[in-house]
């Protein structure tokens, strides 16, 4: 019997998940950070660019967050001084596209809750 031994004690395995959780969304939470995320590993790196596509951010919001972005190790901040005007590109860092599949689940999970919800709603209006 090579079974995967399952914790004896399912309290301990809620408050380790729940735990786990709470730090990934102490990293992550918010409106923008996973959202920035995407942007960085789409390939969209200048200030400027990230913001175009995030709409509704202020500069103020994008700078913070990825600030903390960087704090957390996830983004690396690249400035090309031999540039005129200078180049600041914020790179995902190879531990960033890690999250790849978490944002790639968590995004079939968002297209499927919207199919469910529209499909729920349209049986509930007729």
């Amino acid at each position: 019997m090579n079974k995967k031994i399952q914790n004896a004690n399912p309290a301990i395995e809620c408050e380790n998940s729940l735990s786990a959780v709470e730090d990934s969304l102490f990293v992550l939470g918010g409106k923008w950070k996973l959202k920035i995320i995407i942007v960085l590993i789409s390939g969209h790196t200048r200030f400027n660019e990230i913001q175009r596509r995030l709409n509704g951010i202020s500069a103020t919001v994008l700078s913070s967050e990825l600030k903390s972005l960087e704090m957390n190790l996830l983004v690396k901040r690249v400035v090309h001084p031999e540039q005129t005007p200078v180049i600041v590109e914020y790179v995902p860092t190879a531990y960033a596209e890690s999250l790849k599949e978490v944002v790639t689940i968590l995004a079939r999970w968002g297209v499927n809750h919207k199919r469910v919800i529209t499909q729920d709603s349209k049986t509930i209006i007729k």
